[in-house]
């Protein structure tokens, strides 16, 4: 096997040890809590509407049409009357490619849970002292946020028990969602043959609800079988000279590695790279206008104004649109936005979003956008300098991105079911 002709050493290769062991008959239970609307405030939208296997477990779009929109993927429409959605949602749905490893210790964009102490519970996140006991990994208190999020997955507070009891406060939600799957006699019957401590329907609660989703998310979607996978095992043939040259690129001149690094292709850190600003963001309450100022706004240092959480790589080539907020549709654009990222800003246009049209929304859409104080705040920071790159070599980079991409794993093991316990439509 060669080694890159320069730049950092090739990564050693992922095995199954590097992720949490599954228990698939808890898979199996949350293979249809994934995909069952009945976790929803209005029984509307599952997480399989927003993270489906079909789009590389994201939703294909920008910024995502959440609670009351109707359809999937780029087909998904805003919906009609008094359910149609009053704001996009803040941010691209991230792509949950190999969450359930054991070295991740930090979740979302703007990494606001991650492993600790600080509240005596094992995680900081948004629910504080609050957050429930007997969860099994972060990626299983992970699940319990789209819940209690009125544009994911609640709904506004008028129209459900759930939506209401955000606002009473966070912890308030999950027993609701909980009394909802335990009180049909299939998900009973699974979770007491599944869970030890369940010996009735009346022990379910939200952490066994969420760990089963976290077993089925880790099963499902964990992946380390692409070309450049085998390539770290051993095989010399398994990436062509295109790819070779862009794998000696990346780990190399181009310094892809600097952030993109180790197993998972991911320092796991926050970086500002400069990327337009569009949609609703992830506007603070005492934020002066509409922006998304990301790790700041978990960790409230200023030093962390824009930066994002670098994302793992593998199966990249499936995840598209890029970034936190999707603004590129294109691989080899947000691979070019890296070498360049002011001139990217600057060059950027509108067109290169994905987002299904919603009249009502079309002029706010790109408000920060056009915001010239908030442009100058956000193009001050970047922590990325320039690199030159020959179109050829930007082409041998992405043709090692393709490399990424898995072959059986991406195929799905448990995939969609036909139906869910609670009757209701399954999102395929």
């Amino acid at each position: 096997m060669c080694a890159p002709a320069y730049g950092t050493p090739l990564p050693q290769p992922l095995q199954e040890a590097d992720f949490n062991p599954v228990d698939l008959e808890k898979a199996k239970i949350g293979q249809l809590l994934f995909f069952d609307p009945l976790l929803s405030g209005n029984r509307n939208i599952a997480c399989a509407t927003c993270h489906h296997p079909e789009m590389g477990s994201g939703d294909g779009l920008s910024l995502g049409i959440g609670e009351g929109g109707e359809g999937l993927g780029r087909e998904r429409t805003p919906g009609q009357g008094d359910a149609k959605i009053v704001k996009r949602i803040p941010r691209n749905a991230p792509a949950l490619w190999n969450l359930g490893a054991r070295e991740i210790d930090v979740m979302f964009h703007d990494g606001r849970l991650s492993v600790s102490d600080i509240y005596e519970n094992g995680f900081d996140s948004p629910a504080q002292e609050w957050l429930p006991e007997g969860l099994d990994s972060i990626l299983a208190a992970q699940a319990l946020f789209p819940m209690t999020a009125e544009f994911e997955m609640a709904g506004n507070p008028k129209e459900n028990q759930i939506a209401g009891a955000v606002y009473d406060r966070i912890d308030s939600v999950w027993p609701i969602v909980a009394k909802r799957v335990r009180v049909i006699p299939e998900y009973a019957e699974m979770f007491i043959a599944a869970f030890d401590d369940v010996d009735q329907a009346l022990d379910i609660n939200i952490s066994h609800i969420v760990n089963a989703i976290a077993a089925f998310e880790n099963h499902e979607f964990t992946s380390f079988d692409s070309p450049f996978d085998a390539y770290l095992g051993g095989d010399d043939t398994a990436l062509n000279a295109e790819q070779k040259a862009g794998m000696a690129l990346f780990f190399g001149k181009a310094v892809c590695s600097s952030c993109h690094s180790g197993k998972l292709l991911s320092d796991q850190q926050f970086h500002a790279l400069m990327l337009p600003h569009f949609g609703p963001g992830k506007t603070r309450q005492w934020d002066p206008v509409v922006r998304d100022v990301g790790r700041m706004g978990a960790s409230d240092r200023l030093e962390d104004a824009y930066r994002f959480r670098t994302p793992m790589l593998r199966n990249v080539a499936l995840t598209a649109p890029y970034g936190h907020n999707g603004a590129y549709d294109d691989l080899e654009m947000m691979v070019r936005h890296h070498l360049n990222p002011r001139a990217a800003f600057e060059a950027w246009d509108t067109n290169n979003a994905v987002l299904p049209e919603v009249p009502w929304l079309e002029k706010a859409d790109f408000r920060p956008f056009d915001d010239k104080r908030e442009r100058q705040r956000l193009s001050a920071r970047a922590d990325i300098d320039e690199i030159v790159l020959s179109d050829a070599e930007v082409a041998q980079v992405v043709a090692f991105l393709h490399s990424l991409t898995g072959t059986a794993s991406v195929k799905g093991r448990l995939g969609v079911p036909e139906s869910v316990p609670s009757g209701l439509e399954v999102p395929k």
